[in-house]
């Protein structure tokens, strides 16, 4: 049977259908947004997962090109990896739903997303998180509270629901805020430096319209939902973990009271290995039992150090920021680098310029783009002392150089200013938490090594919170253990003027616009404070990009000039770059981008291009070169590619029977324009270029007695 709710959100109208297609899902709904569809479909295992500790949740996002009319490229013309934007997307469905589902269970749960029409304006992240949230509404897989989603962008003083693509480009801020009817879930989004408060005022415009989205998916529930699976108990042994706590929980107090996380860690480490050797005999398979259960005691400690101590696992204070260093100019041959370390948290940052050439295309169902600004992170296992191998880059390492790429993209100078491809690399070298927002840091002071002309610096800093009950307390600068055991990750970057991106995620089922308030104006404070110690290493950019950086002249010429500066089959152009050894790139619009290793270089091709595209003016005198003879005449180059007829009549005050007395191939002649013929051809004369030198010699000879 076929169920179909609607409602009215941001000016369009939102759909969502049931019992049409997907029929062997456990759950599976259309949604519909203007003209954007989604299909969003909710499978999981008969079983539960063995052996894990964490909840085995798989979300795919899949744009399917034939929803925009278009054909994929490639040799195989299919969809073949997910792209960028589809990881990022799968990555915020996935952080809307994880915190949903209860604990214990383990059976494997697979949600995919797929775009099944795109109208090119409505984004399809939302409906796809709006989806997916239905789907396991109406299926059996237990899933405890039904989530909506809105986007949230300004333009001007006004808010709006649901921004187009346009709109969000246009706008100050662009944030993506899911959440049930009572406690928001997730965020993340980028801003052109707003104020704390603004965001606070889109949170709670966008709660109030999930709470609609909310009470959609439960009409449809209602109409079609499926009864749920009972959730099995979490496994354990109540006497077993009794012991373990009355024999090992003090150790386990000592160990946490261990400032330095690698000393830390041994000491655990050490006790989980006698807790085991202790209880072998007794319980000779129950090794997953005690490392859970030691866990959940450090889990207790630490909170409660937190809520009755105001005392960190560090020994810090709960606004207490980890020492910070911050070095620029670190690596001798790259353009930009910096090396930013908090705590124990690392990142190595290097900028690298290059030229339009090395945009990278972007392929996606809104068209085809090209970006001249990235920010790539790289997160190796050494970071965290551990061995892995490496299958090329990780969902993780997309979506967090993605946030720090968002958070600095506000500052990076416009190609008009500054027209290179600016590449920032992030490699982690050691990590202990918030190393996205270290990146942010490392991003910051490497862009100003580099000389390119940022507005400011940008810094990140990540928040945490300890909640029980009533009581909620914030951290500031939280480190691994903190965002592991703590209740939130909410990540903030921005300048002295205002907030750049954001990204939140949380644990818990009662997080209100209020406590998001008061992170926020911590983060505020703290980030004032690394911005103080980043100044102090470098303040602005440097005047002078490196020596080893690309030199990039830009320039405009008239759209009809394109085609003789590029010459038939790239003929010109490719003679200038071979002469030069300059990059030359010529946009639609004539702007043209020359890029060179040395400052020379790309003058001299700047000077043939302007020789190339010069129009010969009347009465201007011109030294050129003959290049043929007629009996008539001659015709002489006076610019690259233009010649002019320099009359027989027109080669000397007196007459003269032939053009070979006076000149010959290859000559350089000085001539004037006398002007243009019937059919626009150039006119010149060697006669009337010479006579002001004639006349100047007349009057400069020397006066004196004549004797004749």
């Amino acid at each position: 049977m076929i169920n179909t709710v609607e409602m009215e959100l941001g000016g369009r109208t939102l759909y969502i259908e049931s019992g049409k297609v997907a029929g062997q899902a456990d759950g599976a709904v259309i949604v519909r947004y203007g003209g954007t569809v989604v299909l969003a479909s909710a499978v999981a295992s008969k079983e539960p997962v063995a052996g894990r500790d964490f909840f085995p949740l798989t979300v795919e996002f899949r744009e399917k090109y034939y929803a925009a009319g278009k054909i994929p490229g490639g040799f195989f013309k299919r969809e073949g990896r997910p792209s960028e934007g589809e990881i990022l997307a799968a990555r915020m469905v996935d952080r809307s739903l994880r915190p949903l589902f209860p604990e214990g269970y383990k059976n494997e749960v697979q949600i995919m997303v797929m775009v099944l029409s795109s109208d090119q304006e409505n984004n399809a992240d939302v409906p796809g998180i709006i989806g997916a949230s239905a789907a396991l509404a109406i299926s059996p897989i237990p899933f405890e509270r039904i989530v909506g989603a809105v986007r949230i962008g300004k333009l001007g003083e006004r808010l709006i629901v649901n921004p187009t693509f346009s709109q969000a480009d246009e706008g100050e801020m662009d944030i993506v805020v899911s959440a049930t009817s009572d406690s928001i879930v997730q965020m993340e989004g980028s801003a052109r430096e707003i104020a704390e408060q603004e965001l606070v005022e889109a949170i709670s415009l966008a709660q109030e319209q999930i709470q609609k989205i909310c009470q959609l998916q439960q009409q449809l529930e209602q109409l079609c939902g499926k009864p749920k699976l009972k959730v099995p108990e979490l496994p354990g042994d109540p006497e077993l973990e009794r012991s373990v706590r009355e024999q090992f929980a003090a150790r386990i107090g000592q160990a946490n009271r261990i400032a330095e996380k690698t000393e830390r860690n041994n000491a655990l480490e050490q006790i989980v290995q006698e807790a085991v050797g202790t209880f072998s005999e007794e319980y000779p398979e129950a090794e997953e039992v005690i490392k859970a259960q030691i866990s959940k005691i450090q889990k207790e400690q630490i909170r409660r150090m937190v809520l009755e101590e105001n005392r960190r696992i560090d020994g810090r204070g709960l606004e207490d920021i980890r020492p910070i260093s911050c070095e620029v100019g670190v690596l001798p041959r790259t353009h930009g680098s910096a090396l930013f370390t908090r705590g124990q948290t690392q990142s190595l940052a290097t900028t690298t310029l290059g030229t339009k050439l090395d945009e990278q295309k972007i392929e996606a169902l809104e068209g085809e783009s090209w970006k001249s600004y990235m920010l790539h992170y790289n997160f190796p296992p050494f970071s965290v002392g551990e061995v892995k191998p490496i299958r090329g880059v990780s969902r993780r390492e997309i979506g967090h150089g993605n946030l720090a790429e968002r958070a600095l993209e506000p500052v990076i100078p416009s190609d008009e200013v500054f027209p290179y491809t600016i590449r920032i690399v992030s490699d982690i070298l050691e990590s202990n938490g918030s190393s996205s927002m270290a990146t942010v840091c490392a991003g910051s002071l490497s862009l100003m090594d580099a000389g390119v002309p940022v507005k400011t610096s940008v810094a990140g800093v990540a928040m945490g919170l300890v909640k029980e009950g009533d009581r909620a307390v914030v951290l500031t600068d939280i480190a691994g253990l903190e965002d592991h055991y703590g209740d939130i990750d909410f990540k903030v970057a921005g300048t002295r003027n205002g907030i750049t991106a954001v990204q939140l995620d949380t644990k818990i089922r009662d997080l209100s616009p209020k406590i998001i308030a008061e992170a926020l104006q911590k983060a505020h404070k703290a980030r004032l404070e690394i911005l103080d110690i980043m100044d102090q290493t470098i303040s602005e950019p440097r005047p002078e990009l490196s020596s080893y950086a690309p030199r990039i002249i830009s320039f405009k010429i008239k759209p009809s000039q394109i085609g003789e500066v590029i010459g038939t089959g790239g003929k010109v152009i490719r003679e200038i770059t071979e002469s030069t050894g300059a990059t030359i790139n010529i946009d639609d619009d004539g702007t043209v981008t020359i890029a060179s290793v040395d400052k020379a270089a790309g003058e001299k091709a700047v000077e043939i291009i302007q020789e190339i595209i010069a129009e010969p003016e009347l009465n201007k005198l011109y030294t050129g070169k003959v290049k043929r003879i007629t009996p008539f005449g001659a015709f002489v180059e006076i610019l690259r590619g233009k010649e002019g007829l320099l009359h027989i009549s027109e080669v000397d005050s007196r007459r003269i029977d032939r053009i070979e007395d006076v000149l010959k191939i290859g000559d350089e002649v000085l001539v004037k324009v006398i002007g243009m013929d019937d059919s626009g051809k150039i006119r010149l004369s060697r006669k009337a270029a010479l006579q002001p030198q004639q006349r100047m010699g007349r009057k400069q000879r020397p006066k004196g007695r004549r004797f004749f």
